[in-house]
């Protein structure tokens, strides 16, 4: 089975850009699975679109604006069962541009804050290490046990209680507060 240019591309593009993707979509929803499946929504898109459309002049961004949509798009499908997330939906729409259009410099790199909230001090060290090798550098869960020297079961019990930890605890995706050296 012989790959197409485009879908050899979007492959190339996955493995080097997803996690990126993944952190600025992160930051735009605030919602670590709304951001997964967004994330994966784009890339879908992509393989379909992309063989007949071709590689867009920035894929980054088409797939930060896609997951965007696709994101936006789910909340309103949802909020007909749940009250509230057409506005959640709104308030996305509103607050984050279209980035389909923009410069790969003008996106910025979301890896930093998604570093510092994986590492929130609120979270446990291990929670902190499966956390990060998870969605900052896209190790598998089975390679982050292998890692631990655990089973695969322990790690995803650890990575799913930190993001129901940060959901809870309104962990934001941001950088930190800087204080000088006298702490203030």
């Amino acid at each position: 089975m012989s790959s197409t240019p485009q879908k050899t591309a979007i492959e190339d593009l996955y493995r080097q850009e997803s996690r990126r993707v993944f952190a600025t979509l992160l930051r735009l929803l605030g919602d670590f699975q709304l951001a997964e499946e967004a994330l994966q929504e784009a890339f879908i898109a992509a393989l379909k679109q992309w063989p007949s459309d071709g590689v867009p002049a920035n894929p980054r961004a088409w797939l930060v604006s896609a997951g965007r949509f696709k994101a936006i798009d789910a909340l309103r499908r949802q909020s007909r069962f749940i009250k509230g997330l057409d506005d959640i939906a709104d308030s996305i729409e509103a607050t984050t541009p279209d980035y389909a259009g923009l410069a790969d410099d003008e996106i910025g790199d979301d890896r930093l804050r998604l570093i510092f909230t994986c590492c929130h001090p609120a979270l446990s060290e291990d929670s902190r290490v499966a956390l990060t090798l998870r969605e900052v550098c896209g190790l598998t869960t089975e390679e982050i046990a292998s890692a631990f020297l655990c089973k695969p079961s322990t790690i995803a019990q650890r990575i799913v209680r930190a993001k129901a930890k940060i959901r809870a605890a309104h962990i934001p995706i941001k950088f930190p507060v800087q204080r000088n050296y006298m702490g203030v």
